[in-house]
């Protein structure tokens, strides 16, 4: 079934990080399995869910709450990828700076598709 959100850029670059994340943290020594990994997969893959759960909604407000909890699943993404290499002493900061970029590029998109939706919940 295909719907707009398929087309939504935010909703396909959330997709995209998240299947990132997921082939990232292959690289996670065993015993994180079920600690930083769980974290991760989660944070990962609420920002796509939250998108999705405000392309569902009607009003300005519900679409934006669900996106706010979206940017806010981003930056909890990005800082568990931050502090995980750090801890975990992975030693890919290159990727995991790639990872963070772009999720910081995805947090300014919701923004900013935030702001088209207020001024389409004016002119209606």
């Amino acid at each position: 079934m295909s719907t707009n959100l398929e087309k939504l850029e935010i909703y396909k670059i959330a997709m995209e990080l998240e299947t990132d994340v997921h082939r990232f943290i292959k690289l996670f020594p065993l015993e994180e399995k079920y600690r930083k990994t769980d974290q991760l997969k989660r944070s990962s893959s609420s920002v796509a869910d939250n998108i999705a759960e405000s392309h569902g909604r009607y009003g300005f407000r519900d679409k934006a709450q669900f996106l706010y909890l979206a940017r806010g699943s981003a930056e909890e993404a990005s800082s568990q990828l931050e502090r995980a290499n750090h801890l975990l002493e992975l030693h890919q900061d290159q990727q995991i700076g790639e990872l963070v970029s772009e999720y910081d590029i995805l947090a300014k998109k919701i923004n900013g598709y935030i702001r088209y939706l207020k001024t389409q919940n004016k002119t209606v």
